[in-house]
């Protein structure tokens, strides 16, 4: 079906990146997998093309640009190429929208040139041992002592964590109300160069090998007043606002991954030989390929309608919910068939189907797993 959620402007940024990552990623690509993340001068790099500050208003050093349509066109062309670009899209498609909608005029001067230009990259910190997608049970508190908040507590799987300079870290400012167990949160920006803040182990994942992911601690770390994004104790409305970008996001990931997947295995089967005759000469490798190109296609039409609507303001959580739900489910399903069609190869690490299949399990986990999904769906159901 024909796409019409890109424009040439669109498309003369897909030559940009498919120039950057063929001349900057590829060639380094294992280093960092062994690393565990790109070097810190890669990001600047990044800055410099204009990947990081896409959204960000022209007035700071970014693009300008609204949507995500232009980080549609990068997650698309990751995936082609094999690679995932760091921390990178948390760094963008994350955080700074918590910046663009709380962030003070004061604090916008601060924080996002260096935001656009990789000299200041960011992390946010919401999961704690033991509370996984329940946001409301956060411990990690913060006091105010004068004209600073003193900060106590740890968070876990924060990607970025390792390498960020800046971490928006949600805690508790004041106790749970009776009844209502979101009230009380707030977000801190805190400066990894605060005295007590560290980071602890550099958690090791079955896949995104180059998206450092790591345990933070907070030991009395004073953080400026200055430093509280938006109002105290309304953090959990924030979080829920920015549900439906994180989500969409995470769809973007999941649909250009196991489109990726259908071109590499088209391309497999056609060279590979098997009893002296090309795999795509096979009627089952044809058919399993239909059904992937077909379940990619829908996919497809459902993330560049969820992208529209994002644009117009109009995208439901619920909506969101179905569309992560619907192409998470989809891309594991695609990817695993993929595999299997690479025979022992596709186990390979080298065969970058391998990497596909390990980065995707966790699209059906993070931003709320496949069950938080239905849950939200079935409501809006009134069930």
């Amino acid at each position: 079906m024909r796409r019409t959620v890109f424009n040439d402007d669109h498309e003369a940024f897909r030559e940009t990146v498919r120039a950057f990552l063929t001349k900057e990623v590829v060639p380094q690509y294992a280093q960092w997998e062994q690393l565990g993340h790109p070097p810190r001068e890669f990001y600047r790099r990044m800055g410099a093309l204009g990947l990081l500050g896409i959204a960000v208003p022209e007035e700071f050093g970014g693009g300008g640009a609204s949507g995500l349509r232009f980080s549609a066109v990068l997650s698309e062309e990751t995936a082609r190429h094999g690679v995932t670009l760091g921390a990178s899209r948390v760094h963008s498609d994350l955080v700074l929208p918590y910046l663009l909608e709380y962030a003070t005029p004061e604090q916008k001067q601060r924080w996002l040139p260096g935001f656009a230009s990789g000299d200041l990259m960011t992390a946010i910190a919401m999961t704690e041992p033991g509370t996984g997608s329940d946001l409301a049970g956060i411990t990690t508190t913060a006091r105010r002592d004068g004209d600073v908040y003193v900060l106590n507590g740890s968070k876990t799987f924060i990607t970025g964590g390792a390498l960020a300079d800046l971490v928006l870290v949600v805690c508790r400012t004041a106790p749970r109300q009776d009844g209502d167990r979101r009230a009380g949160l707030s977000i801190l920006v805190v400066e990894a160069t605060s005295p007590g803040f560290s980071v602890g182990r550099k958690l090791e994942k079955i896949g995104l090998r180059t998206q450092d992911t790591a345990e933070l601690f907070f030991d009395e770390v004073r953080v400026p007043a200055a430093n509280l994004l938006g109002e105290e104790g309304e953090a959990f409305g924030y979080l829920s606002h920015n549900l439906v970008q994180e989500r969409l996001a995470i769809v973007i990931g999941a649909v250009t991954a196991a489109a990726a997947a259908v071109e590499m295995t088209v391309e497999y089967v056609r060279q590979r030989e098997v009893f002296g005759k090309p795999l795509s000469s096979f009627q089952n490798t044809k058919f399993v390929l239909a059904e992937c190109a077909a379940e990619v296609e829908a996919g497809q039409v459902l993330m560049d309608r969820a992208i529209e609507e994002h644009e117009r303001g109009e995208l439901s959580h619920a909506d969101v919910a179905k569309a992560k739900l619907f192409c998470t489910e989809m891309e594991g399903r695609v990817i695993d068939k993929c595999l299997q069609l690479h025979g022992g190869y596709g186990y390979m690490l080298e065969y970058p189907i391998a990497r596909l299949y390990a980065d995707a399990r966790v699209h059906r986990v993070y931003g709320g797993t496949s069950e938080v999904q239905k849950s939200i769906v079935g409501k809006s159901l009134g069930l």
